[in-house]
């Protein structure tokens, strides 16, 4: 293979707090040992698209503290064919790109995956997603500012929650992973967490109702995962109104305020950990895996292992939040 002289970035999927700091982690580590860099626009699309341009180390100066990503994000029909890789791969080439680090979920991983086995191109993901749904890795870049925004948005709800008789259904992101939902819920004291990876285990809402809430409690707030099994919030109050008249059920949809806002200390440092170590991973040679992290430790994960949507919840936490809503 011919030696790697630049590097291409992109992001992709949902944006997450945190992709500015690992795009000027990649950049300016990409830099430091030799490399020229590219950016590229609006993620796949902007690869078929040739929305390619050079980047340098003052490209990316004082973003760090910035939500969002300065590449910007787009859904990419074209890039799912043969022939959308295929001008993207052109593309690529063109612009004299030799290795590509993509930094996004796990669809965004997974067409990563079909890229470089269609094309030779090394290429090395890192974890974007607030969802923190990938394999192989303890966390992802933006789930803790995430979970930051739904307690603080929480707390709010529970002044206003504690002056009515209430049922408050909280609806977080996460339709395939409840770690927001589940950690939200310690986070903020909530009476419980909904979550997807119960819902086939047992009727999650008959099993809150019949339990009851404390009688010292006027109100209660219980966090939901989206999930299209459950319906969501909207279809836990529906189904209250229709089964437990006796509760005043109401719902806050969080929605895309969960993406946005400065990233926090944790996902910075995250971020430019595994920024700086997925070109490290090209130095080395490595190709088609991800930068995770275990125990405080970066790890290489081949993208297959990344994207199988097999990671397990604790089930300790969900325990933890029947003890202490007692």
């Amino acid at each position: 293979m011919a030696a790697i002289k630049c590097i291409g970035i992109l992001t992709s999927g949902g944006d997450a707090p945190g992709m500015n700091a690992a795009i000027r982690a990649v950049t300016r580590t990409a830099i430091y040992n030799g490399f020229t860099v590219k950016g590229i626009l609006r993620g796949y699309r902007g690869l078929v698209t040739n929305e390619i341009v050079d980047f340098h180390s003052s490209s990316v100066s004082n973003i760090i503290q910035l939500g969002g990503t300065i590449l910007k994000t787009a859904r990419c029909e074209e890039f799912k064919s043969v022939e959308g890789r295929q001008q993207a791969y052109e593309n690529l080439k063109a612009a004299g790109i030799d290795a590509l680090v993509v930094i996004g979920g796990d669809g965004s991983l997974s067409g990563a995956n079909i890229f470089a086995q269609e094309h030779d191109i090394p290429i090395v993901g890192l974890p974007g997603t607030i969802d923190n749904d990938l394999g192989g890795t303890d966390a992802t870049i933006g789930y803790d500012t995430a979970l930051n925004t739904i307690m603080e948005a929480v707390d709010k709800l529970r002044d206003t929650a504690s002056s009515h008789e209430r049922l408050f259904f909280v609806e977080v992101m996460g339709h395939t992973a409840g770690y927001l939902a589940l950690n939200g819920a310690i986070a903020t004291g909530s009476e419980a967490a909904i979550i997807p990876e119960m819902d086939t285990e047992v009727d999650q809402l008959a099993e809150l109702i019949s339990q009851g809430f404390r009688k010292s409690k006027n109100s209660a707030i219980v966090i939901v995962a989206e999930n299209p099994r459950t319906g969501g919030a909207m279809g836990l109050a529906e189904r209250v109104k229709k089964e437990f008249p006796q509760y005043d059920a109401r719902v806050t949809i969080l929605g895309h305020i969960q993406r946005g806002g400065s990233p926090s200390a944790q996902d910075r440092i995250l971020a430019s950990r595994m920024g700086a170590m997925a070109i490290q991973a090209i130095m080395e040679g490595q190709r088609n895996v991800m930068i995770g992290i275990q125990n405080n430790e970066l790890v290489y994960v081949p993208f297959s292992r990344a994207v199988r949507h097999n990671k397990s919840i604790n089930r300790d936490y969900v325990n933890l939040v029947k003890i202490l809503s007692m």
